[in-house]
């Protein structure tokens, strides 16, 4: 998957279009993100539950399907695409696709991935 956590995106559909947030969960087998603040929701809690003695009601943050944020580029600040690339060393990174810049390290060099000389 190419959202991580600690990523900063922007969600492109819903009620909570155009917001942006911090990943804080990512679920890579069910494809879902949980972004800080968006897609809240309610929940209701009887009294004498362990989060909440007194019962009430708790903000819980619901995750999101994967395809619904983008990732925020770096240098331009604007949404964009997640590629992969191989460096020269044999180690694989992402990149946004509208600047190329790169988000970080994927995989350690292999020597199977690095460039003849």
């Amino acid at each position: 998957m190419y959202i991580r956590n600690g990523d900063t995106v922007q969600v492109l559909v819903g009620e909570d279009k155009g917001k942006r947030g911090q990943v804080t969960a990512v679920n890579t087998k069910k494809s879902k993100v949980t972004v800080q603040g968006i897609n809240v929701a309610r929940k209701h809690i009887k009294k004498g539950h362990p989060q909440s003695p007194q019962g009430g009601r708790l903000d819980i943050e619901v995750p999101l399907h994967a395809c619904k944020v983008a990732l925020i580029d770096p240098t331009t600040d604007k949404p964009t695409r997640v590629g992969f690339r191989y460096l020269d060393d044999g180690s694989k990174e992402r990149y946004a696709k509208k600047s190329g810049t790169s988000l970080g390290l994927v995989s350690p060099p292999k020597a199977s991935r690095a460039k003849k000389a």
